[in-house]
């Protein structure tokens, strides 16, 4: 008999082509008045198209959110936002952006709202990681989870193949530790598993075609999928390498996920069999994590953690970060076990 606890989502989806154009509209409907967008420097163009779809609902732009969310970025935000008169945010981006904008909340209670541009899933968590120190310190708070989430197919069509691809990857690594979660429960491993399929077929047809609208379609659709899965059980030893990696060398967010995410499955490959038949029915293969190794190989994402600025001499440090306040896995970790996989996850050997 399965025995489970199931938390259901409170946020509201809207899943489409063309759904950017309906912003002004799920705005209104939370009642907010002054909205400030957020973006990256590299998609303030994107926030200023939302700032005037939004009209005179929009309170004005903060174009600064950074990966890995720091404390000093935020803290700027905040403050912008409170001189502005800001009683709601709109997060238009992937990850960095909207883990700003979960800052905000936690600091201000301000809803947000998001239009997501790639496949990193945080839309649709509790989960909030911060950077401070060169120490990155995630915590689940359900008071971050976002009103509404917008997702319109058409801004995924110009995202280039290669950020595709890790981005796809990341939301794959969601999926995969939700198979194996502590806290699992039905609905959860169904999810993970339909995510897995979907991001599986459509990420080798983005390389080919980075048009394909089914594609991105599917590729969009999973990723909603697998961070719906992260937001609603915990997370495992593999989020808990790619925290401390980001946090204390800058690695870039989704391309250390996917160097990594085939290193981690071969290591709780044993005590995880139920999870690996599913990823295995997926990705069909050797073994899954070889399967994971080779599938990302094939679509041209990075192998070695050398190639994202990782030291070698780095290694040592973050072994003994990893091991200390570790997540629950369902294979005990031990610092020496860390340090192997480590160690051929930056040489960019096969797990």
């Amino acid at each position: 008999m399965k025995t489970f606890v199931h938390r259901g989502q409170v946020t509201k989806v809207v899943f489409g082509s063309g759904t950017r154009n309906r912003i002004p509209e799920e705005a209104d409907v939370l009642g907010c008045r002054r909205v400030l967008v957020l973006s990256t420097p590299d998609q303030a163009d994107q926030a200023d198209q939302c700032a005037d779809l939004l009209g005179t609902a929009a309170a004005g732009t903060f174009t600064a959110a950074a990966p890995h969310t720091p404390v000093e970025v935020t803290e700027k935000a905040v403050a912008h936002a409170g001189s502005l008169g800001a009683d709601s945010v709109l997060a238009v981006g992937g990850g960095s952006t909207i883990g700003l904008g979960k800052a905000i909340t936690a600091r201000t209670g301000l809803p947000q709202l998001a239009l997501p541009t790639t496949y990193a899933g945080s839309e649709m968590t509790p989960i909030l990681g911060e950077t401070e120190g060169r120490r990155k310190k995630t915590r689940r708070l359900p008071e971050v989870l976002l009103r509404t989430v917008v997702y319109d197919v058409d801004l995924t069509l110009t995202l280039p193949p290669a950020v595709s691809v890790v981005s796809g990857l990341n939301a794959m690594a969601h999926a995969a530790e939700a198979l194996y979660a502590e806290d699992r429960d039905p609905v959860a491993f169904l999810m993970a598993g339909e995510a897995l399929d979907a991001l599986v077929r459509s990420l080798p047809r983005i390389v080919r075609r980075p048009d394909d609208t089914e594609a991105r379609a599917d590729a969009l659709y999973g990723a909603w999928l697998a961070g719906t899965c992260l937001g609603t059980v915990g997370m495992a030893l593999h989020h808990k390498v790619c925290h401390v990696l980001g946090g204390t060398f800058g690695l870039p967010h989704a391309q250390t996920h996917a160097v990594v995410l085939p290193h981690v499955v071969a290591f709780n490959a044993p005590a995880a069999g139920e999870a690996m038949a599913r990823i295995s029915q997926a990705l069909p293969g050797d073994a899954p994590a070889n399967a994971l190794f080779q599938l990302g190989g094939q679509l041209g994402a990075p192998t070695a953690l050398r190639d994202l600025g990782m030291p070698e001499s780095g290694i040592e440090q973050a072994a003994e970060l990893i091991v200390q306040n570790g997540y629950w896995n369902p294979r005990p970790v031990d610092r020496d076990a860390v340090r192997t996989f480590l160690t051929r996850a930056w040489a960019g050997e096969a797990p």
